[in-house]
């Protein structure tokens, strides 16, 4: 605070305050004694105001009542100076009773003196504040008609949301003079606010109102500030807007929103997460923060999408040491960019490879000593793996049977799979191989390690995400090309999908499969034609819907959990466990089905080094029973045996 010594607004502003402090005692005589004063009251303020002087700056030096740029003056100041007022006040009075006992004195004065010091320096604040706005739209328009500027430059909007979040929109549009627009109301469906006002501009309807008002105030665009909002009111508003050919711009979800700032700046076009927007995830930081602080983390597939975001998410728990560990050169340097020079992040390692490189992964656990892996590294695209079998086995299955088992030689104390929904009743070699990987965990858990797998659905915006497919078939022109009308999935965001299994990993005791809350499944028909109308566009209108057929693999819909499965709640709403099912049942005991799983993975890893798609295919059915392979070559190929056995 003390290079403030050296400015001369200091110095006016204190001398300000003293005279403020003067008055006050000064007023608190006059009007306690309506208006007549006695040589004695005369006295009294004599001997009274410089101890009083010392008092109340001294309080306002000390609650940093002079650190503030009173240009900025908001509540929290003002909330400060009513503090050091009271206080003030307070101690004047204790003064006085210790002293004089109060002979002679009138307690009403000191009270009116804390009133009137509080309103004079307030006061003052408050006008220095109006002072800058005023000259600095003066300065911005060069002339002193500031309302007439206004009038003809400014596009008139309105703000969807009369909450905090509008409100602290409309305050930055106030104080903002860079910012040409001019709020002419808010819109709210609480009935409630509908006719309230907030600084001074009314609410002036609901989303019904919304084509009258437009017509009536010449509307140019809305923002939509409702970050708390769920997918089904932002499709409810976006509609209005759509029928009445208004512009609009929205605030981030909380999500996005994590520190809280509500800026003009964090506006800006609706995507299509906010159409799918669900509540805020909220997690046990506790919990994480215990497996996660000071622990030394490693991430397969760090450049993908959901790796990446997990990194993100990892480091707010500030993890002694990150290992990043991926295949892609270009996904691997673009998270570790991100981590150094975005998020401030030193305490890193990349590791440029493959999870089936036995070796490397040895030396790399041996190397690091990780406390947690998250493995997130696979292949997913699924017509890529129907026609390349092979790399399913060899990076999804072999990768994972090679980092459990050395998770277990170097005592890793979390081990969490990140697994899918095409693991259940799978009809492709992608969904079968994850299912392949949750066996592997369920074989191997114990021995000091806790594992698990987290199941769930697609995530928007991940990497082979259909949405930037539509986006660009929508740019083209068209067609938007749709498997099939009634082709469902689950979605959740990819920030989202991290949180809850960084919380599942926390809640694991080992041998787990954790399942995420999808909600409810979305028709891709739907999702291609909400795109299609947030691009200004009419389905089937401007820009055609093909059908194209389901393609090899692909189910109409996705499923989480199997009939037999069953789940069981957990602490967390949005994570369910399934109910523990004992593989080895049949087999006398955990080691003879983990032996027996691991033979089946060398000739499967056999069938793969011969590149023979049938028999990777009939092999994973020989594993995962539930497999229903879709591919009609090999099913009505007399080689095989209808038990998938190779003759």
């Amino acid at each position: 605070m003390f290079f403030r010594i050296k400015s001369s607004n200091f110095y006016i502003v204190c001398l300000l305050d003293l005279i403020f402090f003067s008055i006050a005692l000064f007023g608190g005589y006059v009007i306690r004694f309506e208006f007549v004063l006695s040589s004695g009251s005369l006295d009294q303020i004599a001997s009274l105001l410089p101890g009083i002087l010392i008092l109340k700056f001294s309080l306002f030096w000390v609650m940093g009542l002079y650190k503030g740029m009173y240009r900025y003056t908001g509540v929290e100041d003002i909330w400060s100076l009513f503090k050091a007022t009271m206080l003030s006040t307070l101690l004047i009075m204790v003064g006085v009773l210790l002293i004089h006992r109060f002979q002679g004195y009138s307690r009403t004065i000191f009270l009116i003196d804390g009133i009137l010091t509080f309103l004079f320096c307030g006061g003052f604040r408050f006008a220095i504040r109006l002072l800058f706005k005023e000259y600095a739209l003066q300065n911005k328009n060069g002339h002193n008609d500031s309302k007439e500027i206004e009038r003809k430059l400014a596009k008139p909007i309105l703000i969807y949301g009369a909450g905090s979040s509008g409100e602290k929109i409309l305050r930055e549009l106030k104080e903002n003079s860079r910012y040409q627009y001019k709020v002419v109301g808010f819109l709210d469906d609480d009935e409630k606010k509908v006719g309230r006002a907030i600084h001074g501009i009314p609410v002036i309807g609901s989303r019904q109102d919304l084509v009258g008002i437009k017509g009536k105030y010449k509307i140019a665009e809305i923002f939509i500030t409702l970050p708390a909002s769920t997918g089904l009111e932002m499709r409810a508003i976006v509609e209005e807007c759509k029928k009445c050919s208004l512009p609009f711009k929205t605030l981030p979800g909380l999500g996005e929103l994590i520190d809280g700032k509500v800026k003009i700046s964090a506006l800006r076009d609706v995507k299509y997460q906010d159409l799918l927007r669900r509540e805020p995830v909220k997690i046990d930081s506790g919990k994480v923060n215990e497996y996660l602080n000071e622990k030394i983390v490693l991430v397969t597939g760090a450049g993908g999408s959901i790796g990446s975001e997990l990194c993100r998410q990892i480091i707010k728990f500030q993890p002694r040491q990150l290992i990043l560990l991926d295949a892609s050169e270009p996904s691997l340097y673009k998270i570790q960019m991100e981590l150094k020079h975005r998020a401030g992040y030193q305490r890193y390692s990349t590791i440029l490879g493959f999870i089936q490189d036995s070796d490397l992964i040895d030396k790399v656990l041996q190397s690091y000593k990780p406390n947690v892996i998250f493995h997130a590294a696979a292949y997913k695209h699924v017509p890529m793996l129907e026609r390349n079998p092979w790399q399913a086995v060899t990076n999804n299955i072999e990768g994972t049977r090679i980092l459990l088992e050395k998770s277990q030689k170097y005592k890793v104390g979390h081990f969490v799979l990140v697994s899918t929904d095409k693991a259940v009743r799978p009809t492709n070699i992608m969904g079968a191989s994850k299912r392949v990987c949750e066996l592997l965990v369920q074989s191997r858990f114990g021995n000091g390690t806790k594992m698990m797998a987290v199941r769930f659905g697609n995530v928007v915006g991940s990497s082979g995400s259909v949405i930037p497919l539509f986006r660009e078939q929508i740019e083209r022109g068209g067609p938007v090309t749709v498997t099939h009308p009634e082709v469902t999935r689950f979605f959740m965001s990819i920030p989202e999908a991290a949180q809850l299994i960084l919380q599942a990993g926390a809640q694991g005791r080992g041998g787990e499969t954790f399942v995420l809350e999808m909600g409810v499944p979305i028709k891709i028909a739907d999702m291609a034609k909400d795109l299609i109308r947030l691009s200004g566009k009419e389905p089937d209108i401007d820009i055609e819907i093909q059908y194209t057929g389901l393609r090899q693999g692909e189910k109409l819909y996705e499923e989480l959990i199997t009939a037999d499965e069953g789940v069981i709640e957990t602490p967390h709403e949005k994570i369910m466990v399934l109910k523990p099912n004992d593989h080895w049942n049949g087999h006398g005991s955990q080691n003879v089905f983990r032996h027996s799983l691991m033979v089946k993975i060398d000739e499967l890893n056999a069938l793969a080094k011969q590149h023979d798609i049938c028999g990777i295919q009939f092999k994973m059915k020989e594993i995962v029973p539930e497999y229903d392979i879709q591919n009609s070559a090999c099913v009505f190929n007399p080689k095989y045996s209808v038990s998938g056995i190779v003759n």
